[in-house]
């Protein structure tokens, strides 16, 4: 009698369903998009889009962005899934504003983040101990915040003077700083518009020229967030919650005391990022200031796939075409069309070269009109430039979201022994 020994097919291990991009390959893609972009500026006179200005700007605005991405970061990888970040940042806006107008500004931002902190506990009460369902938690604390928020500035800022029931008095300055000597010397290597050292140029001075403290604070942040959670034991049992808190459990995880403190610092990041744009970004609270930039953070760490690097690069994503709203921005966004039309041809190529045929056609149907278009008008609608970086983060979205893994154990609910 013979015995047929049938193969146990093997165990998919945790992010193997997607692939993920070597370093080296990132590089690569960065310098490719970097050349690309010099060439259209040649090609359009669009010296703006690679602008040491605009390269500073987009890094101010990238900040609340990131702040939110991170702090989604740390409440999914522990399997709680936060769309109250527009909501904690709310409130981080308003008691910034309110601290820092009484005790100066980094009274502010340490208040800011309580606030932020006080609308996570709020989540995590809802979420974790009475196993609510994590979007509609979310949801009500953001209309809470924002009415909340409301009330209150009648009470504090209606009276006070400069201020009145939508705007906060102005608040002290944190103080700006260049790095000595590089900042120039970059502005200027930027203005000669040479072919892509130029670009370079303006890239790195965006990051070296009128700096806010609170700024160098959030981008260390980012690499901070990635050793705690990646390698320290703390940030292994906290990402266990999020991909089996089950077997976490039976490991002697606390998991509902891992969850509490990553939605808790969760909070605080959001509540960061709120007291950056009252503070920092305006010196005032300002009645829907945070203009859903809490959706958007939460967009930037899906882009990312739930790491601290790629969500670095979808804050930064945002936050330039963010700016384009703010310094020339129908003449730069005509000529990022152009840029655009071009990445999609590449897009249609390596579709093609995968033997995606269909999805190939499409991309370059679309790449043609993208090219049409350019041709066919001289600059876009003020309209669009001010939608950009919505349409932006649908578009990243939905050309990223077959290649993502999100923890397993993300927005479901678990009870204590419950895999006994």
């Amino acid at each position: 009698m013979t015995t047929v020994t049938v193969a146990k097919p093997k165990a998919q291990q945790p992010g193997r369903g997607s692939r993920r991009i070597s370093l080296p390959v990132l590089l690569l893609v960065i310098a490719g998009v970097l050349v690309l972009t010099s060439v259209v500026r040649l090609i359009t006179g669009a010296d703006g889009i690679t602008s040491t200005g605009q390269m500073s700007t987009a890094l101010r605005l990238a900040v609340p962005i990131g702040l939110a991405g991170l702090g989604g970061l740390w409440s999914e990888r522990s399997g709680v899934v936060n769309i109250g970040l527009e909501g904690m940042m709310i409130l981080g806006t308003w008691f910034g504003a309110w601290a820092g107008y009484q005790w100066g500004p980094w009274a502010g931002v340490a208040f800011g983040i309580i606030g932020g902190a006080l609308g996570a506990v709020l989540h995590a009460i809802a979420t974790v101990t009475f196993n609510v369902n994590h979007i509609v938690s979310g949801v009500a604390l953001n209309i809470l915040a924002l009415g909340a928020t409301r009330y209150l500035s009648k009470f504090t800022f209606a009276d006070a003077p400069q201020g009145s029931a939508k705007q906060s008095p102005p608040i002290d300055s944190l103080g700006n700083f260049d790095i000595p000597g590089l900042s120039g010397w970059l502005d200027t290597l930027n203005q000669k518009h040479w072919f892509v050292v130029s670009d370079i140029a303006g890239l790195i001075g965006g990051l070296v020229t009128d700096l806010s403290p609170l700024t160098v604070i959030a981008v260390a942040l980012v690499p901070f967030t990635w050793w705690v959670l990646w390698r320290t034991p703390f940030g292994l049992r906290l990402r266990s919650c999020g991909e089996n808190p089950v077997a976490a459990e039976s490991l002697g995880v606390n998991v509902y005391k891992y969850k509490y403190l990553a939605v808790i610092i969760s909070g605080g990041f959001a509540g960061l990022g709120g007291a950056f744009l009252s503070i920092v970004a305006s010196n005032v609270y300002l009645d829907g200031q945070t203009a859903g930039r809490g959706y958007i953070g939460l967009a930037a760490m899906i882009f990312g796939n739930w790491m601290p690097g790629g969500l670095a690069l979808g804050a930064g994503l945002f936050g330039y075409t963010d700016s384009l709203n703010l310094r020339g921005g129908t003449v730069n966004v005509h000529a990022l069309i152009l840029l655009l039309a071009i990445l999609l041809v590449f897009g249609a190529a390596y579709l093609a070269w995968r033997k995606k045929y269909v999805p190939a056609l499409v991309t370059l149907v679309i790449s043609v009109l993208m090219f049409v278009w350019y041709a066919a008008t001289n600059e876009v609608p003020r309209q669009l430039v001010t939608a950009t970086p919505y349409i932006v983060t649908l578009l990243v979205l939905s050309l990223s979201a077959q290649s993502l893994r999100m923890p397993k154990a993300d927005g479901l609910p678990y009870r204590k022994g419950q895999g006994k």
